[in-house]
């Protein structure tokens, strides 16, 4: 009776090992399901990162676009506003006039025209910027900076020494606005002395 419970138990066991044996492994089919499942996260990941890539490069000409406006309003009202002139020079060492006078660049609604072809002088510049900003860095991108300063008020039956400044900048040729290029930067600035 023990040889045969003994073969009874041997051949249970020949059974197990045999069963496992079918199902142990990972087949051909298993592993190309998942690589084609990493390869479709991977596609989703790598298109990702591109559009952060060019999101980032974006916003970075986009800020330099507000800053450029921003130094023209603030150089606009550290003039006495109406009856001068101050300047600013870009990374080629070019200086360009800023006159804050009554007049400027064209308008269309609240912000600053750039489909105007000539625009009066002294009331725009093609301000070119550098890496680094000096007249051996490497050039990056030009931006048409433009700006239009009026009184605020009828200067006949109310005098006023309040201006308003508006300030438009755009990548000189590239601002379509666009995934890779962003729409021009307009500021309007209300200013007195």
């Amino acid at each position: 009776m023990s040889k045969v419970i003994h073969i009874q138990r041997t051949q249970a066991a020949g059974r197990r090992r045999s069963l496992r044996s079918s199902q142990s492994g990972i087949s051909v089919i298993e592993v190309l399901v998942a690589t084609l499942v990493l390869m479709i996260c991977s596609l989703g990941i790598v298109g990702m990162i591109s559009a952060s890539i060019v999101t980032n490069n974006r916003n970075k000409l986009d800020s330099t676009g507000t800053m450029l406006t921003q130094a023209v309003i603030e150089r606009v009202k550290s003039t006495i506003i109406g009856s001068g002139s101050s300047s600013l020079v870009d990374c080629t060492g070019t200086t360009w006039t800023i006159d804050t006078s009554p007049g400027g660049a064209a308008l269309s609604g609240a912000n600053i025209d750039f489909t105007q072809t000539t625009p009066p002088t002294d009331y725009h510049m093609d301000y070119v910027v550098r890496s680094p900003c000096s007249s051996t860095g490497t050039e990056i991108t030009t931006y048409d900076v433009r700006w239009h300063v009026e009184i605020v008020g009828d200067a006949v039956t109310m005098p006023t020494n309040t201006f308003l400044i508006t300030v438009g900048a755009r990548m000189k040729g590239h601002s379509e606005g666009n995934m890779f290029y962003s729409l021009p930067v307009n500021f309007r600035v209300m200013a007195g002395n």
